[in-house]
């Protein structure tokens, strides 16, 4: 009886390390392709930033001013997605939530990116760094689905019903239309950046992932 006690405590053990190496590895996973796409996502920001800035020194003191001035009352196309509404809220969403939306951005810039105004180097980066990001941040998706009850399968993501406005506003060079442009992609690439951000720290229980 103490035998087969002491072999059935043995198998218990067993089993608990197994898992515990199961689960630990797919932590590290995550947490790898966190990094991956909290880099990718950091420099899609930098280059927005980058192309946001160039534009605004090609303008005069005064446009910039009234340009900045219509902006603040007029919206971006993301606007429409629901998100976050401050860092709060930010913090207290679920890791699922968070990459939903951050896909769900990324995606919404794929066509409308190819129509940026500024230097052809940088431009030419983009799209197919918003790609790798938006399959990055799908795989993210696939591997949280334990939390989907109450969000669309990754499938469903794929389709984006947020119309047309930045495709309109690409065809047309107004300045306002061109810095509306840049300023939601500096806007929306900054927001993808945070939500990824505290994503990721919630795979380390001990780091602080205040904003």
């Amino acid at each position: 009886f103490y035998f087969s006690e002491t072999v059935c405590l043995s198998v218990v053990l067993l089993l608990s390390v197994v898992c515990l190496g199961v689960s630990s590895q797919q932590i590290t996973d995550s947490q790898r392709l966190f990094s991956i796409a909290v880099n990718r996502v950091t420099h899609l920001h930098l280059l927005a930033q980058r192309l946001f800035s160039d534009f605004e020194s090609s303008l005069q003191t005064e446009e910039q001013r009234q340009l900045n001035k219509i902006f603040l009352q007029d919206f971006c196309n993301s606007d429409y997605i629901i998100s976050p509404i401050d860092k709060h809220e930010t913090q207290r969403s679920s890791v699922l939530k968070l990459l939903s939306i951050s896909y769900r951005l990324v995606e919404s810039w794929e066509f409308p990116s190819r129509s940026l105004s500024g230097g052809s180097s940088l431009r030419n980066q983009i799209s197919p760094r918003l790609s790798e990001l938006k399959t990055g941040i799908l795989l993210l998706i696939r591997a949280n689905q334990d939390e989907a009850e109450n969000y669309p399968d990754s499938d469903a993501l794929q389709h984006a019903p947020y119309g047309n406005y930045y495709q309109s506003l690409g065809g047309n060079e107004s300045l306002r239309q061109t810095y509306e442009l840049l300023a939601c992609f500096k806007k929306d690439m900054h927001k993808v950046e945070t939500y990824l951000t505290v994503a990721k720290c919630r795979l380390s229980p001990e780091a602080n992932c205040t904003l």
